[in-house]
């Protein structure tokens, strides 16, 4: 669903909870809309990157 509002781009970084990334995402939005764009589209993926790892890092500490 977050790959859906990087189509509002600043909407996205901020679902992610990345303060700092959101003025980021704002200034690319307003200057060129597809930078900000792209720069959603990253920061959605290093989010759901960073949520997979927490999981299989808690995965392995259960197991052991």
């Amino acid at each position: 669903m977050r790959y859906l509002l990087c189509l509002l781009p600043p909407l996205a970084v901020l679902s992610c909870k990345k303060p700092g990334q959101f003025i980021l995402s704002c200034i690319l939005t307003l200057l060129i809309y597809i930078p900000g764009v792209i720069h959603a589209i990253l920061v959605v993926n290093q989010y759901n990157a960073d949520k997979r790892n927490e999981k299989l890092i808690k995965a392995i500490r259960e197991s052991k």
